[in-house]
């Protein structure tokens, strides 16, 4: 079996820039994989996996064919493991893979009445990975991000959102193409925000429903505020006025997850 053992090898250099670079991510369409879950949720969605590598220190080679057999496996010394991993302790494996497209007009519904949620420009990949397990957990049917300002595959949003990423429906584009396409949808928008609100459990989310979320500094774009069916606001009883995106996008989609029981 190869081993590689340099840091100085021509693919574990690539394999370095794809977890740093965006750019290297978009144009070769690779990125990194860590962690037997995360890699197996990736293969279940369908994601192509060009090659394993595995540390032997942490990881058997039996182990790995038990886990991921039929894929082509190298081993990799200490040195390199720990050059191309954010965690110290996933279980000593990687995989390389190819991205997938996430264009809006993938997006194709097959329930009469889904639930999507929206993020507009999300920055920070922790915000975001916690969204898509919030999504996750929720059952949500499609995860839209407006003005994206970062690009899905970054190694962080994998990590925080512990492999959900490859479990959802996730779609790009600008804030009036996903507009767009909720209004041709016939989608309740309902947007949280702090102006013309309505506190959000006395809104009924069980037709079509799009629950729209902005960031903590600047909330929602005026192109979202002008095309909310209704603004939503969650009361606070604190001095603040806000909350982190994640934790008031869990309160609004779990309210709509409540209500579609009932």
């Amino acid at each position: 079996m190869q081993q590689i053992t340099s840091l100085q090898n021509p693919l574990v250099k690539h394999l370095f820039t794809l977890t740093q670079k965006s750019k290297q991510r978009r144009d070769h369409q690779q990125f990194l994989i860590e962690g037997k879950r995360e890699i197996s949720l990736a293969i279940e969605a369908g994601y192509l996996i060009e090659q394993l590598f595995f540390c032997p220190t942490i990881l058997t080679q039996q182990e790995v064919a038990h886990c991921f057999s039929g894929y082509r496996c190298t081993a990799i010394s200490p040195q390199v493991y720990e050059k191309l991993t954010y965690r110290s302790s996933t279980e000593g494996v990687l995989a390389l893979a190819q991205c997938k497209e996430h264009a809006l007009s993938g997006l194709h519904l097959q329930k009469a009445h889904p639930l999507i949620l929206v993020a507009e420009a999300p920055e920070k990949p922790g915000n975001i990975g916690a969204l898509l397990r919030t999504a996750d957990a929720a059952g949500v049917n499609a995860v839209c991000i407006a003005n994206p300002k970062t690009d899905l595959y970054n190694p962080n949003i994998i990590r925080s959102s512990i492999g959900t990423i490859f479990t959802l429906p996730i779609f790009t584009g600008s804030s009036q193409e996903i507009i767009s396409f909720l209004q041709k949808e016939h989608f309740s928008i309902y947007c949280a925000a702090l102006s013309a609100s309505l506190p959000y459990d006395e809104v009924s989310y069980k037709g079509r429903t799009a629950i729209v979320v902005g960031t903590e500094d600047t909330g929602l774009s005026p192109s979202w505020l002008e095309a909310s069916t209704q603004n939503i606001i969650i009361p606070m009883q604190g001095k603040i006025d806000s909350m982190n995106v994640s934790v008031s996008a869990a309160i609004l989609i779990f309210e709509a997850v409540r209500q579609r029981k009932s």
